[in-house]
């Protein structure tokens, strides 16, 4: 997320986007009404808050080469951490986002009193172990330091990850939720605990480090093929969604949006970008 360098920015543009755009149209369709009891103006863009990559990608390909057809304008607005994207859309900066997964944002709405809610799944990346000192799984021994994220989902599926390929053990039905104080034998291990975003910028300072894929893919490592391992698809409750504002998920423009996302098209652009490091998980988010 570099969100120590770009907050400032940041925060500019969150200004900036509460001067210059309005949650509220004039459409006189009765299934536009928005959250705050305006109408959606479907002549307007669609702004969409979204990290970097992959996020930005499929919807930067989705604007240059889908929208169009389906008589919608598409704005993406890049964000490089895991808060101003929930704070700009619950505040009507923007109209929607696409970041997260289900876990992160029900802790976020818990803890910020927030009413964010899924659309529509669109993908999954892996969460990948990475290494730049040792060249397997076998050879991470004790006495080695391994680097997690630090905020409350990620760190539970981080520690998961390690738990299911014997690094580590933790408390018996502990699940996504688990912190560093659930294991309970950490076979010689020591933990770094450090925000999602700098976790790649860490790896030359620790044995080996748990990356979230958005940031793996920014760093220029590629999941599938430079993970000491990665989470496995089936039955992954970590598949990232386009999300509103609740109220909104009727916005014309959203649903237009959302039927693109689960295209075939933008299946095969993920197929073929991505190379098995972002796997397309379309569908209803569950609850």
């Amino acid at each position: 997320m570099r969100k120590n360098i770009k907050l400032t920015a940041f925060a500019a543009t969150s200004a900036a986007l509460a001067l210059g755009l309005t949650a509220c149209g004039s459409s006189s369709d009765p299934s536009s009404t928005k959250a705050d009891g305006g109408k959606a103006d479907e002549s307007k863009p669609l702004v969409i808050a979204a990290s970097p990559s992959p996020h930005a990608d499929i919807l930067n390909f989705v604007k240059d080469k889908l929208a169009a057809k389906e008589g919608l304008k598409l704005e993406v607005k890049e964000f490089t951490d895991y808060v101003l994207p929930n704070t700009a859309t619950e505040q009507g900066q923007v109209d929607a986002n696409y970041f997260q997964h289900k876990p992160y944002l029900d802790d976020f709405n818990k803890k910020n009193g927030t009413h964010i809610v899924p659309v529509v799944n669109v993908h999954l990346e892996p969460l990948g172990l990475y290494s730049k000192k040792v060249k397997a799984l076998a050879d991470i021994k004790a006495g080695q330091t391994v680097a997690v994220p630090n905020d409350t989902t990620n760190e539970g599926r981080a520690l998961q990850l390690l738990a299911a390929n014997n690094l580590i053990t933790l408390k018996e039905g502990v699940g996504t939720g688990a912190k560093l104080s659930d294991i309970t034998d950490k076979k010689g291990l020591e933990f770094k605990e450090l925000e999602a975003a700098t976790v790649p910028r860490a790896l030359n300072d620790v044995d080996a480090a748990v990356i979230n894929g958005n940031y793996a893919l920014e760093a220029k490592l590629s999941p599938a093929k430079d993970a000491l391992v990665l989470e496995k698809a089936e039955g992954n409750p970590y598949a990232n969604f386009l999300a509103v504002k609740a109220g909104n998920e009727k916005d014309p423009r959203i649903e237009k949006l959302a039927k693109l996302l689960g295209s075939d098209e933008v299946k095969k652009f993920i197929e073929d970008k991505y190379q098995g490091s972002v796997i397309p998980a379309f569908g209803a988010p569950k609850s």
